[in-house]
């Protein structure tokens, strides 16, 4: 039972840790209600949206946003991996150093979108099994004659929990490791980034000062 309630805290701190990581990446990008059956997403700062179908996205589109947009995408949650897609933005002038931290954020995204969508695909369908077999021990089947889903009480509920948690230890234990190397390798990537950038800004104003140019 330790085991299980542990792995069970450190998935939900590993979901904890990555909203808080991304929170930093939605506070400058808006949403906006799309139509049913299609993805929209909607630049915060210029107001303007483009819809996509779902399934483009289910196929990782490789949509992108206009030139003009300066900041992320950020789009709903799929309604597979309940993670909210992001569409980095290219910075003009983008250095090689930031498309290597933009490519691996990316890249992160599309792993973590993979790993989520084909373990809850996974879990529903172990869990749909399961109902199923313990309704027909009972001699059930899975409506009743009203037509009405039949379910099972939280104990029995329970007893799939531990074992579906038991039999994906180490799938998740390899997710949590893979998952905190990727994001120590984005944060020191980051204050590469930042770093270059405060150098750029120093040397610029100073080249400025002798050329007697001056400076914003």
């Amino acid at each position: 039972k330790f085991g299980c309630v542990l792995e069970l805290s450190l998935v939900l701190f590993s979901g904890f840790w990555r909203d808080l990581f991304y929170l930093s990446r939605f506070f400058r990008v808006g949403l906006q209600k799309w139509p049913p059956g299609q993805l929209q997403l909607r630049d915060g700062r210029h107001g303007g949206a483009s819809v996509l179908p779902v399934s483009a996205y289910l196929q990782r589109s490789t949509y992108r946003p206009e030139p003009s947009s300066t900041h992320d995408w950020v789009g709903p949650p799929n309604s597979l991996s309940n993670i909210r897609p992001i569409i980095y933005h290219i910075p003009e002038n983008e250095t090689e150093l930031e498309k290597r931290l933009r490519n691996l954020r990316q890249d992160t995204e599309d792993w973590n979108h993979n790993f989520w969508a084909k373990q809850n695909i996974t879990f529903s369908k172990e869990k749909e099994a399961f109902i199923i077999s313990q309704l027909k021990a009972k001699g059930l089947t899975l409506r009743d004659q009203d037509g009405r889903r039949r379910s099972l009480n939280s104990e029995e509920m329970a007893t799939f929990y531990k074992s579906f948690l038991d039999k994906n230890r180490v799938r998740h234990a390899n997710y949590n490791k893979e998952w905190y190397r990727r994001n120590f390798t984005i944060t020191l990537l980051l204050a590469r980034v930042t770093l270059n950038s405060m150098w750029r800004t120093v040397t610029e104003r100073q080249s400025s000062k002798k050329n007697g140019t001056p400076t914003s």
